[in-house]
């Protein structure tokens, strides 16, 4: 295997990592990530056409009963992928008024979209045809165009899909250098250079190519020379692919990271809140689930589903309010201040200590009654708050049950006593003295 075999390869499996990564938030996410689904066809189009360009498949492909169908698949493929591209550049600009002005790239780009899927039908049609008809495919070939090096048929159906490719990397890298130089976000401009990169030298790999079939076709190359440009363009279409995969996932990551944080805060949310509504299970809109299940419910976004734990959880303290003492915050207090020196670690220990007593009184029997005294958490925004609550949540997982039992019967006011000598003792002198 050589090495430009290996990086096939690998650039295979790069692309199809992308696309799987990408696969869930085009199919199940929300209006914003449904528009991405064309670039996720994107990504799905051409790692199924870089694995037809790597050696075993299109070796098999290439010697089964239609010589040479790696070719053809590759090319459908890769046809697909682009129109996708197409239509996913349209969709990010979003939507314009009819009566107003409408940016002229926005304006180039819409029209481009508009032919593109007949342009992409007429390239598939043509493609096939000329396969069939004036290709020479009487041995099957490893290296498509070095193999067809200098014949009309393998020329006239390569500059088809040259012609078609090339374009559609001019207006991508058109459109993504403009974007480029607007966008705000130094990961969004780095990810988009790569981008507009990796089509410049997808513009270069078409016209190249073009240029060395017609010029073969008129002068035919050796074969060494052939083969050599061949594995050239070849390394160059693998770089091409390296920086597009890249590149688009580069703006990805920051959403990524969010999304991870959001699944690990469900994690560390999860007990805290499970157990709050399975106290109250009027009060969540699904029944609590385990957190495997939770976590895999594409139904919901990761942030929305925060966001609801966090008001279920906010919820459910107010009402546990009615069934404890005002006492039970001193109470609390002074058990954290026990369990912690660490006065950043006492406040969400504090609130663990409460939560737990509480939920122990209400679970017991404790009728509700007015609401008792709660110290108020003021979060400036929603990471604020679902912040707080994590670190509840992680310090409910240390108090145990029996600790939380104590704190609430130290909050609970002592038994009234019961009949004593010292209130008999009068009542009987009274009576000697009666008699």
């Amino acid at each position: 295997m050589t090495p430009l075999d290996l990086a096939g390869y690998l650039i295979a499996v790069l692309m199809t990592a992308v696309a799987l990564w990408r696969m869930p938030a085009a199919l199940w996410g929300d209006e914003e990530d449904k528009r991405r689904r064309a670039l996720w066809g994107c990504y799905a189009g051409f790692a199924a056409a870089l694995w037809t360009k790597t050696r075993a498949v299109r070796i098999a492909l290439n010697d089964s009963a239609v010589t040479d169908l790696a070719v053809l698949i590759k090319h459908y493929t890769a046809t697909i992928a682009i129109l996708a591209i197409l239509s996913y550049i349209v969709a990010i600009y979003g939507q314009y008024p009819d009566g107003g002005a409408v940016p002229r790239h926005v304006r180039f780009a819409r029209a481009i979209q508009q032919v593109a899927t007949k342009a992409s039908i007429a390239t598939l049609i043509l493609l096939t045809v000329l396969f069939f008809t004036v290709v020479d495919r009487s041995v099957p070939s490893d290296r498509f165009v070095a193999d067809h090096a200098g014949q009309w048929g393998a020329t006239l159906y390569m500059s088809v899909f040259y012609l078609y490719l090339g374009a559609a990397s001019a207006v991508c890298a058109y459109q993504w250098a403009l974007a480029t130089a607007g966008a705000g976000m130094r990961h969004l401009r780095i990810g988009l250079g790569m981008m507009t990169f990796a089509m410049f030298i997808g513009v270069g790999y078409t016209v190249s190519r073009t240029l060395f079939l017609w010029v073969s076709a008129i002068d035919t190359p050796s074969e060494s020379f052939a083969l050599r440009f061949d594995e050239i363009t070849e390394a160059a279409q693998v770089v091409l692919f390296a920086f597009f995969a890249v590149g688009a996932s580069i703006p990805a990551l920051s959403k990524g990271r969010r999304r991870a944080k959001l699944w690990r805060a469900q994690v560390k949310l999860h007990g805290l809140w499970r157990e709050l509504m399975t106290a109250f299970p009027e009060q969540p809109f699904d029944p609590p689930a385990s957190l495997a299940r939770e976590l895999t419910r594409f139904d919901t976004p990761a942030d929305l589903r925060i966001d609801r734990w966090a008001a279920d959880i906010a919820d459910a303290v107010e009402k546990l309010r009615h069934y404890v003492p005002d006492t039970l915050l001193p109470a609390a207090k002074n058990a954290a201040a026990d369990g912690t020196a660490d006065a950043e670690k006492a406040g969400p220990l504090t609130e663990a200590y409460w939560i737990k007593a509480a939920l122990t009184a209400k679970n017991s029997g404790t009728p509700a009654s007015t609401a008792a005294a709660v110290e108020t958490q003021h979060a400036t925004d929603q990471d604020g708050e679902v912040a707080w609550l994590v670190r509840v949540a992680t310090a409910y997982r240390t108090v145990p049950q029996d600790r939380a039992a104590q704190v609430l019967a130290a909050a609970l006011p002592p038994a009234a006593p019961g009949p004593s000598t010292a209130t008999a003792a009068p009542r009987t002198a009274s009576t000697e003295e009666t008699a």
